[in-house]
């Protein structure tokens, strides 16, 4: 009798999930080769020539980057290190969330609210960047304590862009002419930089660049690019900073991305014999002043992103260009934290 009722029930099961679940699923996917839909069994989503990305595979394995060990320096109870685990990944997406939804003005997706974490696509193909405080636990019930994440930065190298869908930067600017200029240079795009608010100290800084330093020795990068961020999406607020950047630190033709047409915004808002360039200098973020310091160039108009309640500049920094005294500190002389 238990195993007519089982056949039975597994008959019922069957029969039930192929009308409601998978003839409606088989019958979507015709009209969607029909119509040509992408994703529905028309078109594929992925470009033509670029590789799909995988997350599970991407996420299966350690995510090391080979030759190069995950801790690349330490000060005092600071290390900064690259993400080898998923979970690694996710509590930096964590710490996004918390810097840029709820202490900043971003507006979340109905997703990112419910999950409580900053993640996109480009998450699977860049390498993480991680300092975390040895003395700062991370508790949560029914879990072990660990040492809490207190900065990041995203890395994505150019030929892993290349492979899948371009730079994310250039959903805001033309990076064509650039790339095209600069054919055959290592290029690192960096970004979703944020650092929790107690920790945004110049030795915070100082051991992110060295990880940077560490990481773009290793792979042999030429120039880094990305996009960094001013609070507010009104351009006439930031008159001071955007005119300084564009007058006294305007990229060289052959590196000066343009923002997208629809998209730019003039950064020449105030003359350059009418800045001052001290309030210019004290108006801007620290991440950019810290970029200014080691030899950071900026692009031809700046981009409004709403979602993030900020207005974005282009940066470009070749590595020859850094400046002689940030490359004795970042370079060999930072092996001395290394743990």
């Amino acid at each position: 009798m238990v195993a007519n009722f089982t056949r039975g029930a597994g008959a019922a099961f069957a029969s039930g999930w192929d009308r409601g679940v998978a003839e409606p699923i088989a019958k979507l996917k015709r009209r969607g080769a029909e119509a040509g839909i992408p994703g529905l069994g028309g078109r594929s989503l992925v470009p033509p020539g670029a590789t799909p990305i995988r997350f599970a595979e991407r996420f299966k394995a350690p995510l090391a980057t080979p030759g190069l060990g995950p801790s690349l320096g330490r000060l005092g109870t600071l290390e900064v290190r690259l993400a080898v685990k998923k979970g690694e990944v996710r509590r930096a997406q964590r710490l996004r969330y918390g810097v840029f939804y709820e202490e900043m003005s971003a507006v979340p997706t109905g997703m990112a609210a419910f999950s409580r974490r900053d993640a996109d696509e480009y998450d699977a193909l860049c390498d993480h960047l991680l300092v975390i405080d040895h003395a700062a636990a991370e508790a949560k019930p029914f879990r072990k304590a660990r040492p809490q994440v207190v900065g990041t930065y995203r890395l994505l190298r150019g030929e892993v862009a290349e492979r899948n869908f371009g730079f994310y930067s250039a959903g805001e600017y033309d990076l064509a002419p650039v790339l095209a200029a600069q054919a055959g240079k290592r290029i690192l795009e960096l970004g979703r930089s944020c650092v929790l608010k107690p920790y945004r100290t110049k030795r915070t800084v100082e051991l992110l660049w060295a990880g940077i330093y560490a990481y773009l020795q290793h792979h042999r990068i030429d120039a880094l690019i990305g996009c960094a961020s001013l609070e507010g999406t009104d351009p006439d607020r930031l008159a001071l900073p955007l005119s300084f950047l564009h007058h006294h630190a305007r990229a060289p033709e052959g590196w000066r991305a343009r923002a997208l047409p629809g998209r730019h915004v003039p950064m020449d808002r105030l003359a350059r014999g009418a800045l001052d360039p001290k309030a210019a200098l004290q108006a801007l973020p620290p991440l950019i002043k810290g970029y200014l310091r080691v030899g950071a160039t900026f692009g031809d108009g700046a981009v409004v992103d709403h979602q993030f309640g900020t207005t974005d500049v282009f940066v470009v920094l070749p590595v020859e260009a850094i400046a002689a005294r940030y490359l004795g500190h970042f370079g060999p002389a930072a092996n001395r934290h290394a743990a």
